[in-house]
Protein backbone atom coordinates (compact mmCIF):
# COMPACT_ATOMS: atom_id res chain seq x y z
CA UNK A 1 0.00 0.00 0.00
CA UNK A 2 2.50 2.19 0.90
CA UNK A 3 4.10 1.90 -2.19
CA UNK A 4 0.89 2.53 -4.19
CA UNK A 5 0.50 5.72 -2.08
CA UNK A 6 4.46 7.27 -3.14
CA UNK A 7 3.55 6.30 -7.10
CA UNK A 8 0.15 8.45 -6.74
CA UNK A 9 2.04 11.37 -4.99
CA UNK A 10 4.96 11.50 -6.83
CA UNK A 11 5.50 15.12 -8.44
CA UNK A 12 7.65 13.22 -11.53
CA UNK A 13 4.30 12.42 -13.55
CA UNK A 14 4.32 8.74 -14.91
CA UNK A 15 3.58 9.16 -18.56
CA UNK A 16 7.49 11.93 -18.52
CA UNK A 17 9.24 11.24 -21.73
CA UNK A 18 12.45 9.16 -20.31
CA UNK A 19 15.21 10.34 -22.53
CA UNK A 20 16.72 8.11 -24.97
CA UNK A 21 20.04 8.09 -26.62
CA UNK A 22 20.74 6.91 -30.12
CA UNK A 23 23.74 7.29 -31.47
CA UNK A 24 23.90 7.36 -35.49
CA UNK A 25 25.26 5.28 -37.99
CA UNK A 26 25.53 8.39 -40.65
CA UNK A 27 25.66 11.87 -39.81
CA UNK A 28 25.70 15.06 -41.98
CA UNK A 29 28.03 16.97 -40.18
CA UNK A 30 30.74 16.04 -37.80
CA UNK A 31 30.07 18.55 -34.85
CA UNK A 32 30.94 16.84 -31.78
CA UNK A 33 34.35 15.75 -32.17
CA UNK A 34 33.92 12.78 -29.51
CA UNK A 35 31.05 11.14 -32.15
CA UNK A 36 30.96 7.52 -33.20
CA UNK A 37 28.87 8.92 -36.85
CA UNK A 38 30.19 8.46 -39.98
CA UNK A 39 30.66 11.93 -41.34
CA UNK A 40 28.67 11.54 -45.25
CA UNK A 41 27.85 13.51 -47.46
CA UNK A 42 24.10 15.28 -47.35
CA UNK A 43 21.09 13.45 -48.21
CA UNK A 44 20.33 13.60 -51.82
CA UNK A 45 17.56 12.93 -54.29
CA UNK A 46 16.72 11.29 -57.69
CA UNK A 47 13.43 10.91 -59.22
CA UNK A 48 12.69 9.31 -62.65
CA UNK A 49 9.41 8.61 -64.39
CA UNK A 50 9.43 5.27 -65.87
CA UNK A 51 7.05 4.14 -69.21
CA UNK A 52 6.26 0.25 -69.09
CA UNK A 53 5.28 -1.12 -72.60
CA UNK A 54 1.93 -2.55 -71.67
CA UNK A 55 1.02 -6.16 -70.77
CA UNK A 56 -1.90 -8.44 -70.80
CA UNK A 57 -3.96 -8.36 -67.68
CA UNK A 58 -2.41 -10.58 -65.09
CA UNK A 59 0.72 -9.99 -62.77
CA UNK A 60 3.94 -9.31 -63.89
CA UNK A 61 7.25 -9.35 -63.03
CA UNK A 62 9.03 -6.14 -63.30
CA UNK A 63 12.08 -5.73 -61.51
CA UNK A 64 14.25 -6.16 -64.25
CA UNK A 65 12.60 -3.31 -66.11
CA UNK A 66 12.42 -1.06 -63.21
CA UNK A 67 16.43 -1.67 -62.19
CA UNK A 68 17.26 -1.19 -65.86
CA UNK A 69 16.00 2.62 -66.16
CA UNK A 70 17.15 3.51 -61.95
CA UNK A 71 20.41 1.74 -62.06
CA UNK A 72 22.60 4.52 -62.64
CA UNK A 73 21.45 6.84 -60.08
CA UNK A 74 20.60 4.17 -57.82
CA UNK A 75 23.93 3.15 -57.45
CA UNK A 76 24.41 6.62 -56.01
CA UNK A 77 22.78 6.11 -52.78
CA UNK A 78 24.83 3.98 -50.33
CA UNK A 79 21.76 3.84 -47.49
CA UNK A 80 18.16 5.03 -48.01
CA UNK A 81 15.34 4.65 -49.57
CA UNK A 82 13.36 3.80 -53.10
CA UNK A 83 9.67 4.85 -53.74
CA UNK A 84 7.57 3.25 -56.32
CA UNK A 85 4.23 4.95 -57.09
CA UNK A 86 2.18 3.76 -59.92
CA UNK A 87 0.57 6.72 -61.76
CA UNK A 88 -3.00 4.60 -62.42
CA UNK A 89 -6.18 3.53 -60.36
CA UNK A 90 -6.63 0.05 -62.42
CA UNK A 91 -3.43 -1.30 -61.71
CA UNK A 92 -1.49 -1.99 -58.97
CA UNK A 93 2.17 -2.65 -57.34
CA UNK A 94 3.15 -5.18 -54.75
CA UNK A 95 6.53 -7.09 -54.05
CA UNK A 96 6.33 -10.88 -53.83
CA UNK A 97 7.55 -14.39 -55.60
CA UNK A 98 10.05 -13.82 -58.14
CA UNK A 99 11.09 -17.17 -58.83
CA UNK A 100 7.89 -19.46 -59.81
CA UNK A 101 5.64 -17.55 -62.28
CA UNK A 102 2.99 -19.61 -61.31
CA UNK A 103 2.59 -17.62 -57.75
CA UNK A 104 1.44 -14.39 -60.19
CA UNK A 105 -1.20 -16.97 -62.05
CA UNK A 106 -2.45 -18.04 -58.80
CA UNK A 107 -2.42 -14.56 -57.60
CA UNK A 108 -4.59 -13.34 -60.55
CA UNK A 109 -6.87 -16.55 -59.98
CA UNK A 110 -7.70 -14.90 -56.57
CA UNK A 111 -8.23 -11.73 -57.36
CA UNK A 112 -10.94 -13.02 -59.70
CA UNK A 113 -12.86 -15.05 -57.52
CA UNK A 114 -13.19 -12.78 -55.21
CA UNK A 115 -14.06 -9.43 -56.88
CA UNK A 116 -17.03 -10.35 -59.38
CA UNK A 117 -16.98 -8.97 -62.72
CA UNK A 118 -19.46 -8.90 -65.86
CA UNK A 119 -22.84 -7.43 -66.70
CA UNK A 120 -23.82 -9.47 -63.53
CA UNK A 121 -21.30 -8.04 -61.03
CA UNK A 122 -23.26 -5.42 -58.30
CA UNK A 123 -20.99 -2.15 -59.64
CA UNK A 124 -22.41 0.50 -60.36
CA UNK A 125 -19.50 2.25 -62.06
CA UNK A 126 -19.69 0.72 -65.70
CA UNK A 127 -19.22 3.14 -67.71
CA UNK A 128 -15.75 2.15 -68.56
CA UNK A 129 -16.37 -1.47 -69.28
CA UNK A 130 -17.03 -4.18 -66.80
CA UNK A 131 -13.69 -4.86 -66.06
CA UNK A 132 -13.24 -1.35 -65.11
CA UNK A 133 -14.91 -0.93 -61.21
CA UNK A 134 -13.36 -4.50 -60.35
CA UNK A 135 -10.08 -3.16 -61.56
CA UNK A 136 -10.37 -0.55 -59.36
CA UNK A 137 -10.90 -2.53 -56.40
CA UNK A 138 -7.65 -5.00 -56.72
CA UNK A 139 -5.73 -1.73 -57.38
CA UNK A 140 -7.46 -0.72 -53.89
CA UNK A 141 -6.68 -4.16 -52.60
CA UNK A 142 -2.49 -3.80 -53.51
CA UNK A 143 -2.51 -0.54 -53.39
CA UNK A 144 -0.20 1.66 -56.42
CA UNK A 145 3.08 2.42 -53.92
CA UNK A 146 5.86 0.69 -52.60
CA UNK A 147 9.28 1.70 -50.23
CA UNK A 148 11.95 -0.10 -50.50
CA UNK A 149 15.31 0.41 -48.72
CA UNK A 150 18.32 1.26 -50.58
CA UNK A 151 22.22 -0.68 -49.64
CA UNK A 152 25.06 0.36 -51.34
CA UNK A 153 23.91 1.25 -54.59
CA UNK A 154 20.93 -2.10 -54.35
CA UNK A 155 17.18 -2.40 -53.74
CA UNK A 156 17.46 -4.36 -50.20
CA UNK A 157 14.98 -7.15 -51.39
CA UNK A 158 14.53 -10.76 -50.19
CA UNK A 159 16.22 -13.01 -52.37
CA UNK A 160 12.81 -14.25 -53.39
CA UNK A 161 11.22 -11.08 -53.53
CA UNK A 162 9.89 -9.11 -56.83
CA UNK A 163 8.53 -5.98 -57.89
CA UNK A 164 5.21 -6.75 -59.64
CA UNK A 165 2.88 -4.82 -61.76
CA UNK A 166 -0.76 -6.31 -61.60
CA UNK A 167 -2.54 -4.99 -64.68
CA UNK A 168 -6.26 -5.36 -63.40
CA UNK A 169 -7.91 -4.24 -66.85
CA UNK A 170 -8.73 -6.64 -69.88
CA UNK A 171 -7.58 -4.30 -72.48
CA UNK A 172 -3.17 -3.63 -72.25
CA UNK A 173 -2.11 -0.29 -71.12
CA UNK A 174 0.75 1.08 -70.85
CA UNK A 175 1.53 2.67 -67.27
CA UNK A 176 3.80 5.21 -65.86
CA UNK A 177 6.04 4.61 -62.69
CA UNK A 178 7.24 7.31 -60.81
CA UNK A 179 10.55 6.34 -58.64
CA UNK A 180 11.86 8.39 -56.54
CA UNK A 181 15.30 8.01 -54.59
CA UNK A 182 16.44 9.72 -51.36
CA UNK A 183 19.08 8.84 -49.05
CA UNK A 184 23.23 9.13 -48.89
Amino acid sequence: MLMQSSAIFSTKPAWAPVPIRVKALYSTSSGDSNSMAATVPGPKWAQKTIALPPHRRGCHLVTSQILKEIRPDLSEFKCGLAHLFLQHTSASLTLNENYDSDVRDDTETFLNKIVPEGRSAPWKHTLEGPDDMPAHIKSSMFGCALTIPITDGQLNMGTWQGIWLCEHRDAPTARKVVVTLNGI
